[in-house]
């Protein structure tokens, strides 16, 4: 998890009177956290009370029905086929689902008149082209290409569009992304021997304090409803915050790869890990380095897990036939590896440019109906010509 951090003014003590600046009343705290009390937490100061709402109502229930066809089979969607336009997140398309996590794809076009807050679970959101600014209660964050936005659940927040395309994958997940224990200590802090460090972490580095009253609209997601709640002041009114509990930002051209003489296993490149699933980050890498050594992987039956690739550019040293915006999945119940001609075809190469995103679920994935309208069919026949 991120290290502590804060912006702004905060008081010497917490829970204690925190005047405004002109005397006239106090600030209101807020505290935000997980698991309880127990869990990583921020307190907020606000100008205003939080939990004033003038109005709610429904605005949208998510349609994550299912793909009619149920039979397992290896997949490939080209995400960039799916629609384009309109809202960074009422325009987000259902890729495919469990109870743990849900990952969709969006291609927005205009930054949303209102304000974000996921109550349901995390967010990653994986910037595979455009650039902006993440702005939240917390204060601002720039992000760009190859960016891992996680947006902790709970936070209010809007994706500030600038120039692009852009383009969104986002894993929802029902538990909190934190980063792999194996790479921690026992103080929290990231080990040498760890693919990244705090350094690499970029935090909200501008906290900007909005004093306005008015009618501001906000969503929240709850159970796959969003509803519409309207403030009556800007809600971006902290005027300082500190804690363990914000939204941050890792790039994936920071991992550091972890090579061998033959080839590593996919936990060597695992970057986050949360409910029931983890994350990796495939990158560029110097190959394997035995005088024998196979880099293509050896066929595999993960008899455990679904694992989905998302490909963030058209490299992919075990793969022909994909693209950037790719995505395939490789379900449980039939092996997988290199397609015909790349297992030997790797002998002797020296280095992969491939760059993309892995999850591996421990519970079986549905498939959406919205995602099948962009699949390559003829994907699963790839093995056999």
């Amino acid at each position: 998890m991120p290290i502590y951090h804060t912006l702004g003014e905060i008081p010497r003590k917490r829970h204690t009177v925190f005047r405004k600046r002109d005397g006239d009343g106090i600030h209101y705290e807020e505290l935000m956290g997980t698991y309880g009390f127990d869990g990583a937490s921020s307190l907020l100061y606000h100008l205003h009370e939080p939990t004033k709402v003038l109005a709610d109502e429904t605005l949208k229930v998510q349609d994550w029905t299912p793909d009619p066809d149920p039979h397992v089979r290896m997949r490939h969607f080209r995400l960039f086929d799916l629609p384009q336009g309109g809202s960074p997140v009422l325009g987000r398309v259902p890729v495919m689902f469990n109870n743990h996590v849900a990952v969709s794809f969006v291609q927005p076009d205009q930054t949303d008149d209102f304000f974000y807050r996921n109550s349901q679970g995390d967010e990653l959101v994986f910037v595979t082209e455009g650039e902006g600014v993440l702005e939240s209660i917390y204060g601002e964050l720039p992000y760009g290409p190859d960016d891992h936005l996680i947006i902790h659940r709970g936070i209010l927040h809007r994706l500030r569009l600038g120039d692009g395309p852009h383009r969104y994958l986002v894993i929802e997940g029902a538990g909190y992304y934190r980063y792999p224990k194996r790479y921690q200590n026992d103080k929290g802090q990231l080990l040498e021997h760890s693919p990244y460090c705090e350094r690499d972490i970029r935090r909200p580095s501008k906290l900007v304090t909005r004093d306005e009253e008015g009618e501001f609209e906000i969503v929240v997601k709850r159970q796959n409803v969003l509803t519409r709640a309207t403030l009556g002041y800007h809600p971006f009114d902290v005027v300082g915050w500190d804690g363990y509990y914000y939204p941050w930002a890792f790039n994936m051209n920071d991992f550091e790869p972890i090579t061998g003489s033959l080839h590593q296993p996919p936990p060597v490149h695992q970057v986050f890990e949360c409910e029931r699933f983890v994350v990796c980050d495939f990158v560029a890498r110097v190959f394997d380095y035995h005088p024998e050594a196979i880099p293509a992987p050896y066929n595999h039956s993960n008899v455990m897990s679904d694992e989905m690739l998302f490909y963030a550019n058209d490299k992919f040293m075990s793969r022909k036939g994909i693209e950037m915006g790719s995505l395939t999945l490789h379900p449980a119940g039939f092996p997988h590896g290199p397609q015909p001609g790349k297992y030997e075809g790797s002998i002797g190469k020296e280095r992969t440019e491939e760059m993309a995103l892995m999850m591996d679920t421990f519970d079986p994935v549905v498939i959406a109906k919205a995602v099948t309208q962009a699949e390559d069919t003829s994907y699963g026949r790839s093995w056999i010509y």
